[in-house]
């Protein structure tokens, strides 16, 4: 009787335990899906536009461009773009935004840090190993040594990932200008606010033209005080300000009150002091199994030839970057592609299966084809360096090189960024049985033998083409 007793409880507890972990894991799916959703608009696009910066904001030193974010296209993939342009010795500084980002790093080199809550400052230096030049700090940060979080050498190529809300900034440590394209995707379910970009910065004197969308509520109050934009320690109460830093008065208003416009790009007057590894650090992973929250990879280059995923000698080459060789883009569900066409080479037509493509042009120059549902070219153009173009997800799209080369690269809004080719060897042409092409173009068995064997190659066309000969 007991025994029995005993094995009834035991299979009613074990059922109940199934039951419960079969809900805790229903609940866990679900989270995970509304964190894979974006916000939805419609998107009614009849005719697509080379776009080029609609805003351009001085700082002391540096340049801030934005396109503008009511642009149908833009509105349509739920984005923002903008560039900085850092002079040699200028410091972006510390800020975050309301969606994550993604950077691209167009030319020149730097150093690159971002804070994340709650993790220890890692690079570390003891008092007694301070150089010379850190003499002149106080006595208390002589007895303590400096302590931050992880720096990175970023350069031309680098693809930088920022979670949303993560403050970062990015110093110009050459000779030459940094140039950074970078995209926030208003879209993704991480921001909590509008549609709209919103940047949050820590220092410096922001312009209240900052803001990358419609009328902010900062900038609405401001301006009816009449009053410009700063940074967000500017409107604490100055005693509970001092008192949450535990500094004196005279000090918080030198933070909230700078006397200067200087902007958010500012000039170091010398070298900028940080800790960093003599060696560039090698910073990516194969799977990011050995990651944690603190020790997340940030960056990847995808200009390095060799990570190529689709390389033709006479063509050109495709790269990647996406949530399986960068994980972090598993939680920002963001991914990236870099394009390099060699002289009149082709991209295969194709279509973005799971995402908006956003495709800034980096050099040279080409003709890009955008078709919609219905058949319509709804873009036709030459596009050149420093433009910007949107496809919206299924838009079928063709990208042919000039004389003088094509290199893009282009963001995508989901971290597992797919394409489905219309042409190669890995086209739904080939996958099709050859009766239903030549049934549903209502072409000989010949024709449609030739549509769907004559391309040899995978995505990128080397020029010179059986069509082009044919035609010569």
């Amino acid at each position: 009787m007991g025994y029995s007793s005993l094995l009834s409880f035991s299979l009613g507890f074990l059922l109940l335990f199934h039951c419960s972990f079969a809900q805790i894991e229903q609940v866990v799916n679900s989270q995970q899906r509304q964190q894979q959703q974006r916000f939805q608009t419609q998107c009614q696009i009849q005719n697509l536009n080379a776009l080029e910066p609609k805003r351009r904001i001085e700082s002391e030193a540096g340049v801030t461009e934005f396109w503008d974010q009511n642009e149908e296209q833009l509105q349509c993939a739920n984005v923002a773009v903008f560039r900085h342009t850092i002079q040699s010795r200028g410091l972006l500084v510390p800020s975050y935004n309301n969606a994550p980002e993604l950077v691209y790093v167009v030319q020149g080199s730097g150093i690159h840090g971002a804070v994340f809550p709650g993790c220890p400052e890692t690079f570390q230096e003891e008092s007694q190993s301070q150089s010379r030049s850190q003499h002149s700090r106080s006595e208390r940060s002589q007895q303590s040594g400096e302590q931050h979080q992880k720096v990175r050498h970023i350069r031309e190529g680098d693809i930088i990932a920022l979670p949303a809300g993560v403050a970062h900034w990015i110093y110009n440590n050459g000779q030459s200008k940094l140039v950074l394209v970078a995209l926030a995707d208003v879209g993704n379910s991480e921001n909590q606010l509008d549609q709209y970009l919103r940047k949050f910065v820590l220092g410096g004197s922001p312009q209240q033209e900052i803001q990358g969308g419609g009328q902010s509520w900062s900038q609405s109050r401001s301006s009816r005080k009449g009053q410009q934009s700063n940074n967000i320690l500017s409107a604490f109460d100055e005693e509970i300000l001092a008192q949450s830093l535990n500094i004196d008065t005279q000090l918080v208003k030198k933070l909230q009150r700078e006397e200067k416009q200087r902007g958010i790009i500012v000039r170091v007057k010398e070298d900028l002091q940080v800790l960093s590894p003599q060696r560039q650090e090698k910073e990516y992973s194969d799977n990011g199994l050995e990651e944690t929250f603190c020790t997340m990879t940030l960056k990847l280059n995808i200009n390095d030839p060799s990570r190529a995923d689709v390389y033709n000698p006479r063509g050109g080459r495709v790269t990647s970057i996406n949530a399986l060789n960068l994980p972090i883009l598993r939680f920002l569900q963001l991914s990236v592609e870099k394009g390099v066409l060699y002289q009149n080479a082709i991209m295969a037509p194709h279509w973005n299966m799971n995402a908006h493509s956003i495709v800034y042009i980096t050099r040279g120059n080409g003709r890009m084809q955008i078709v919609s549902e219905n058949g319509e070219s709804v873009f036709d153009e030459e596009i050149r360096e420093g433009q910007l173009v949107v496809v919206p997800q299924n838009f079928a799209v063709v990208k042919r090189a000039s004389s003088d080369g094509f290199e893009w690269v282009s963001f995508k809004t989901n971290g597992l960024a797919k394409i489905s080719q219309l042409a190669g060897r890995i086209s739904v042409m080939r996958g099709l049985p050859l009766d239903v092409i030549q049934n549903s173009f209502d072409i000989s068995r010949e024709d449609a033998w030739n549509l769907k064997e004559s391309r040899s190659e995978m995505t990128i066309f080397a020029p010179g083409s059986r069509s082009q000969r044919q035609r010569n």
